[in-house]
């Protein structure tokens, strides 16, 4: 292990909860749960999602929670009943995901492990009628006048 990898220790033996221990709270267990959900999407690209929000956190937990995780290279804003804030975590596939109201009060905080988060898809419907949507902003802008010519051959 690197120096810059966080340690984290193993659970405590004969512990409730394993990994809820007084110095890790909740934390190693969501951890642990994140784990077995990346080996589940790696193997079947089954997507999991864990929420946060419903958890007992204790003082501090949610940062080192979030401190663990890491920052990725990837945010996304998604404005719909309210802001959504997404955040690609340090390990590729794991996001954090912050559903807000309109006053901003967080309605539900969640860890998605997924390739893309779910409120990034579009959906079926709508991704039905995307060729459609996009024929009509062309022919409204005037720039494109061979929407009735033939695609051009591969």
């Amino acid at each position: 292990m690197s120096s810059l990898e966080p340690k984290i220790d193993p659970p405590a033996p004969g512990g409730s909860c394993p990994g809820a221990t007084p110095e890790h709270g909740q934390v190693l267990s969501i951890l642990y749960e994140v784990r077995h959900a990346l080996e589940r999407l790696l193997a079947s690209g089954e997507s999991t999602c864990i929420d946060l929000h419903s958890m007992p956190f204790g003082p501090g937990d949610l940062e080192r929670l979030t401190a663990v995780l890491g920052s990725g290279e990837v945010q996304a804003r998604v404005e719909a009943l309210g802001p959504t804030l997404i955040q690609e975590t340090a390990i590729p596939g794991v996001w954090l995901v912050d559903y807000r109201s309109l006053e901003d009060q967080r309605l539900s905080y969640q860890v998605e492990i997924a390739a893309i988060p779910e409120i990034l898809r579009p959906h079926p419907e709508d991704l039905a009628e995307s060729l459609s949507a996009l024929n009509a902003r062309l022919a409204e802008s005037g720039l494109d006048t061979t929407l009735n010519a033939s695609p051009p051959s591969s």
